[in-house]
């Protein structure tokens, strides 16, 4: 059953990143569409290879990143409404990226090294806020949402200070918005999350172990609080690369994993790789659709995810499960 369901969604996304590539202006056949990529030089596909497929790409990393970051963060704190955009990572990652490239533009392609940064110093802000003899999950939450309200509030604040290509990009960090990506955006988000989700992968059978009691944990010689940082760490990274690119995309982290484990469990040694191709899937869909709803006005993803999120986040707030808070 587990392994119908990876080909069913890996088929649904092939067939959703071909209708992609045909949503817009410029029209060609699938026979037209591979011909001009591998066999001859046609303008049509020229210019969508050079505008469509990149914000397709980048789509597909960043969702996939957004929802492992999303089924990690979930597991460290044995909370299912943590999410990296409610508790703030993703505004620092991008606050931090939107700096870089306004003040100092020949530093992009570092930008996400500085958007880690970013993500780093929010968690640390975050979990040290909520420390109190330990770390309660929903005074993470909560605290998290009063500094991702800061942090959005800077994000805006300076955006309106700066000016010009400036303004743009540190708004463009905050959007959510895959207009205008170049294959340069493509590139810079494919060589740091490929190997981030390599990483996250080899780490999800010890993920299962934070499920245990951390008493049980511990008796099998493993410290506990060390392996909360490090996929702590590996999910901030996930997050601030993503958010580095994209910009700020809410919920997907939280409604990714949810469905996951109705479809296949909460083994994260499947639930992660099936986290990966439902987050490259929603996230490409509330793209494409955010294109086809006001044609020819595009509403940006980000916006979408937060129209569709929010209300989940509600019903998960208000569900019977005391495991909530």
């Amino acid at each position: 059953m587990t392994i119908a369901i990876f080909v069913v969604t890996a088929i649904l996304l092939v067939a959703l990143f071909f209708f992609a590539v045909n949503q817009g202006s410029i029209h060609v056949t699938f026979t037209e569409l591979l011909r001009g990529l591998f066999v001859e030089y046609n303008p049509s596909v020229a210019a969508i290879y050079d505008l469509r497929f990149p914000r397709i790409l980048i789509a597909l990393f960043g969702g996939a990143a957004l929802a492992v970051a999303g089924a990690l963060f979930q597991a460290v704190l044995r909370n299912p409404v943590a999410d990296p955009s409610i508790i703030g990572i993703s505004s620092g990652a991008a606050l931090a990226s939107a700096l870089v490239i306004g003040l100092f533009p020949m530093l992009y392609f570092s930008s996400p090294i500085f958007a880690i940064l970013g993500g780093l110093i929010t968690f640390a802000i975050v979990y040290a806020l909520s420390f109190r003899g330990g770390l309660a999950p929903m005074r993470v939450i909560l605290v998290g949402i009063a500094v991702n309200a800061v942090l959005v509030g800077l994000g805006e604040g300076i955006g309106v200070l700066m000016s010009g290509g400036a303004a743009t990009g540190g708004s463009m960090s905050f959007s959510g918005s895959l207009a205008m990506k170049t294959w340069n955006d493509v590139r810079l988000l494919a060589y740091y999350v490929t190997p981030a989700l390599l990483i996250a992968g080899f780490m999800s059978a010890r993920c299962n172990l934070l499920g245990l009691e951390d008493d049980t944990v511990r008796s099998l010689g493993v410290n506990v609080t060390a392996l909360r940082v490090i996929i702590s760490l590996i999910a901030v990274t996930l997050v601030s690369l993503a958010s580095a690119v994209m910009g700020v995309i809410a919920f997907l982290g939280l409604i990714v994993p949810h469905v996951a484990r109705l479809l296949v469990g909460s083994d994260n040694r499947i639930l992660l790789p099936y986290c990966a191709l439902a987050g490259a899937f929603l996230m490409l869909l509330a793209d494409t659709a955010g294109r086809l709803i006001a044609y020819p006005y595009e509403i940006n993803a980000g916006i979408l995810m937060a129209i569709v999120g929010g209300p989940l986040f509600i019903m998960l707030l208000r569900g019977k499960n005391t495991y909530y808070g």
